[in-house]
């Protein structure tokens, strides 16, 4: 794919790099928001045949199966294609489930639009968090990959309230016209990518080393002798020969304990995204119009009002780790805020089970309060990080397969959650929101247990926390300038200093 020079270099092209991945997850935020109004509409109801609890939960769900099998087809194809094809192959995806959306009137044709619509962002989400990865300075990758899912955010509030608006115009129109909205961010995001530069790393991992250069020459708008642009460009050639001592991965070697620990890292990339789904946060963003309903007791106008404003509070919460997140880290961020959703599922839970006795009308009005905590300590927590912790966690000969695996953790469970919670709502109320509140609070030793703190070491850098010293094999002949043999300096550093010394070093030298 042709790259034409639109953006220039140094902060516009990174500017423009930063918004074109945004502008790719507000649509991944509206899709997932925009069904939330659309469930209850009577001309919707009547087009799928108003389907129970349970068929209702499939329609809404197999868009994430479509996303599941999305990253199937990005584990196949996104070291082959590069980000940038990956990204313009996921719109076409996109466009074509949305219109089939837009148009459809039957249920199966619903279902296979939802899918089709899936399949491409599946692509995208696997895609995009590792290409603004690649293309950012280590002291702010936080804020840049943070961003991301704040405008996830900005996705839902968009939606929740273009429902709203349109709850007020008569016929199909009023969950026609959302649907079809999606495309325009698809095809923006085509556009967009037009101007973009291919990933470094992956144009070095494909030996076109030239390109690589000039891509760190123009991102920071320096020479190719500038000492920033040298020491990446060492960088990354240095951790390529490190991560791949015995050759090209395959597939089945993905889970392998090799001198990085590729396997380890891919299974903590897949729990970090495992946490961010099953802690509740779908429940809330597709179906918290239906809870206010029929748990708490709201009318149908008030629900889709005060469901439009606790999306607000997602948008609000994810400020905090976009600005914040490269100071105060990756870990405690998690465990505060799986402990504080922890706190929200459970006054639900509490306040929900009175309903149907005497004082069922003031408890249920207050849960109100605790769906407006939830969302905002899920935006300022457990909706960013594992964004920007997957991509960085993982070694770079994995990067682009290992992103897909943690992002179908994402996928799975998020089918999983919501194919469940019509039925939940339904038949189990208050007692439902006690499944999520024991995972919240078990995440927490988790994430103290497992998870290395990751902010402010460089890509190359974070493989040196993982290096199994005792599997490297024997020096190679390097010379020093009086052509004595000596190590790479990955080597180097590998052998003479412990995993964590290594990383106090780097985190130093970040401040």
């Amino acid at each position: 794919m042709v790259k034409l020079d639109i953006y220039g270099r140094g902060r516009p092209l990174r500017m423009a790099i930063m918004f074109t991945c945004q502008l790719a997850f507000i649509f991944f935020g509206y899709d997932q928001g925009v069904f939330s109004g659309i469930v209850g509409n009577e001309d919707f109801l009547n087009v799928v045949k108003n389907p129970s609890a349970g068929i209702l939960g499939i329609i809404v769900s197999i868009y994430n199966l479509g996303c599941f099998s999305g990253t199937i087809v990005s584990f196949m194809t996104t070291d082959r294609l590069g980000p940038r094809k990956s990204m313009w192959f996921a719109m076409g995806w996109i466009i074509v489930g949305a219109t089939l959306q837009t148009t459809a009137f039957s249920r199966a044709q619903l279902l296979v639009a939802r899918f089709v619509t899936g399949i491409g962002t599946g692509i995208e989400t696997t895609t995009v968090p590792v290409y603004q990865s690649e293309l950012c300075e280590a002291k702010k990758r936080g804020k840049y990959v943070c961003s991301e899912p704040l405008f996830v955010g900005v996705g839902i509030v968009i939606a929740y309230w273009f429902d709203y608006g349109m709850s007020y115009v008569d016929g199909p129109i009023n969950w026609r016209l959302p649907i079809a909205c999606q495309m325009i961010f698809a095809i923006m995001v085509i556009l967009l990518v037009f101007g973009l530069p291919e990933s470094p790393r992956w144009l070095y991992r494909h030996n076109r080393n030239e390109e690589a250069l000039q891509v760190l020459c123009d991102v920071y708008d320096m020479g190719h002798d500038n000492p920033k642009v040298v020491s990446e460009s060492e960088g990354i050639l240095e951790a390529i020969q490190l991560e791949t001592l015995h050759g090209e991965y395959k597939w089945s070697q993905i889970l392998k304990r090799d001198e990085v620990q590729t396997g380890k890292r891919v299974l903590l990339a897949y729990g970090m995204q495992f946490m961010n789904q099953m802690g509740g946060i779908n429940l809330v963003v597709y179906y918290v119009t239906s809870v206010l309903e029929y748990n708490v007791g709201l009318t149908r106008k008030l629900s889709l009002l005060l469901g439009g404003v606790i999306q607000i509070m997602f948008v609000i919460g994810s400020f905090y780790p976009t600005f914040f997140s490269d100071r105060f880290g990756r870990r405690q961020p998690m465990m505060w805020g799986s402990f504080g959703l922890f706190i929200s599922m459970m006054m639900i839970s509490i306040l929900l089970s009175f309903k149907g006795t005497s004082v069922e009308k003031p408890t249920a009005s207050a849960s109100v309060a605790f769906f407006f905590l939830f969302m905002l300590i899920f935006g300022a927590s457990v909706n960013c990080i594992p964004w920007v912790y997957g991509p960085e966690i993982l070694p770079l000969h994995v990067r682009a397969k290992g992103q897909a695996i943690g992002i179908s953790a994402n996928w799975l469970w998020n089918f999983f959650v919501v194919m469940i919670t019509p039925t939940l709502i339904e038949n189990l109320a208050w007692k439902g929101y006690l499944i999520f509140m024991c995972l919240n609070l078990v995440f927490v030793p988790i994430v103290y247990f497992f998870y290395p703190e990751t902010a402010n070491l460089t890509l190359e850098e974070i493989d040196f926390i993982f290096t199994d010293r005792a599997r490297l094999p024997p020096l190679r002949p390097h010379t020093d300038s009086q052509g004595k043999p000596t190590a790479t300096p990955v080597e180097a550093k590998t052998r003479s200093s412990s995993p964590d010394e290594v990383r106090e070093e780097f985190v130093e030298k970040s401040k």
